[in-house]
């Protein structure tokens, strides 16, 4: 597939970038560094999160996206697997993140596959 027909789709990898900062940062910001599973649990995926979202901005693989989008459900469901839902900072942030975090690859892999160039 040729991908240079993604270059004006990349504003979806920005928004991932800037979401991967702000979880990172949610746990100071938002106030639950001190609980370790959620912080941790933040900070690695902000970092693996930002890695991606600057591998698909530099150069666009359908993978990718499906890494940040399984990355995003992951957020989601991570407050009860990983046993912080009691904490209801830490929990909503996770979850709302997560969602911005699917939806933002899920509209990437949507485009590539449905979008004019598909068929191209």
């Amino acid at each position: 597939m040729a991908y240079s027909l993604m270059e004006g789709k990349k504003g979806q990898d920005w928004i991932n970038l800037v979401l991967a900062v702000c979880l990172f940062v949610s746990p100071w910001l938002v106030g639950f560094a001190t609980d370790v599973r959620p912080a941790w649990n933040a900070w690695i995926v902000g970092v693996v999160l930002a890695g991606f979202a600057l591998a698909t901005i530099s150069a666009f693989a359908e993978w990718e996206e499906w890494v940040n989008f399984l990355l995003g459900l992951w957020l989601v469901v991570s407050p009860w697997l990983l046993g912080f839902a009691a904490n209801a900072h830490a929990l909503w942030t996770h979850v709302i993140m997560g969602v911005l975090v699917a939806a933002a690859s899920a509209w990437v892999v949507w485009d590539v596959r449905h979008g004019p160039h598909a068929h191209a």
